[in-house]
């Protein structure tokens, strides 16, 4: 009996220094068969050089004008032919086992996901340590997700999930309106309409962290309207599934932390989320910040507090671009 094909999906943005290896993790794969489809979302960075070298290794590349990674990865969707789906970044590594670990999780027509295991790293895979996390285990979608949107901050590694075509093409792709946190938005929709969520320890993926990410751009007015956003409707994808207590108050807890993440910019957007969560109750979710932070907003409250590590932040920025720190390398 043929194994089912696996599509690996990667959107790709100026990511010529990582993406090669990206592909190389990919096509490392113990498990076969697998399509690899990279779409090249514009790059200026030679990018697209980068993938076109892996042609005669069965790589696919789409070239498309800039967009997003949501339209990047719903292009490479509509192109796949594998039964199951996976979304890798382009910057993120998979070990060899990944897909295999994943594969043995799900049967043919299932409508559960599979995941596995992540962590950071910065230059090496070795620096990756694996440590126990909040949803590491089986559930229901909507558990999964209760689980994941305790802890107030959740991170979804789209490359941890082994996602089936049938179901994608139930829930529909990526919301092409969103660049900021389109994941949470996402995998909200997809994992409360999903038959459950099978854990897979073996599976791993790196988490590579540290580079230039255009952090400006994820401040930006367009940032925080997609952000706002995902997060109403990530949150009304919850709600609809399940309306009690406890997703009532994280629904809430996800909407403070857009208050918590941009005080005190765009009060229009907290103003609409505040509104939002008035109707679902209070949230006790706590700010996040460094302890002279937390030492300060017990005398001032966040809001001041907040105010004052922002200008801190940025005297800071300025006083490094003034006397910028000279790195040496040592070879030997």
């Amino acid at each position: 009996m043929t194994a089912p094909l696996v599509s690996v999906l990667i959107p790709c943005f100026n990511a010529a220094p990582y993406v090669g290896a990206a592909i190389e993790s990919v096509l490392a794969q113990t498990y076969t068969p697998i399509e690899v489809i990279v779409v090249d979302d514009g790059s200026t960075d030679g990018s697209a050089g980068v993938v076109a070298a892996f042609a005669d290794r069965g790589v696919a590349l789409v070239s498309q004008a800039k967009g997003s990674a949501a339209a990047a990865r719903n292009a490479a969707l509509a192109r796949a032919a594998g039964e199951f789906v996976m979304f890798l970044d382009a910057d993120d590594l998979i070990d060899e086992g990944h897909v295999a670990a994943l594969m043995e999780r799900l049967e043919p027509g299932s409508r559960a996901v599979a995941m596995g295991q992540w962590d950071r790293f910065t230059d090496a895979k070795a620096e990756a340590a694996f440590p126990e996390r909040q949803g590491y285990h089986n559930a229901s979608g909507i558990d999964w997700l209760c689980g994941e949107w305790s802890t107030g901050a959740p991170m979804t590694q789209c490359g941890t999930f082994l996602i089936p075509r049938t179901l994608l093409h139930e829930v529909g792709g990526w919301d092409e309106r969103l660049t900021l946190i389109d994941d949470f938005e996402f995998f909200a929709r997809l994992l409360t309409t999903c038959a459950g969520v099978r854990f897979a320890p073996e599976a791993r993926l790196f988490y590579r962290s540290g580079h230039a990410s255009g952090l400006s751009a994820q401040t930006s007015r367009k940032a925080a309207e997609s952000a706002c956003l995902a997060l109403f409707l990530g949150t009304s994808h919850v709600l609809a599934a399940r309306s009690d207590a406890t997703t009532r108050r994280l629904s809430a807890n996800m909407l403070k932390n857009f208050d918590y993440t941009f005080y005190p910019a765009f009060p229009d957007l907290r103003r609409k989320l505040a509104a939002r969560m008035r109707e679902l109750g209070e949230s006790d979710l706590q700010p996040v910040g460094p302890p002279g932070f937390h030492k300060l907003r017990k005398w001032i409250g966040w809001r001041a507090a907040k105010r004052v590590q922002t200008l801190a932040e940025r005297i800071g920025m300025n006083r490094a671009a003034r006397h910028p720190v000279q790195h040496i390398r040592h070879d030997g």
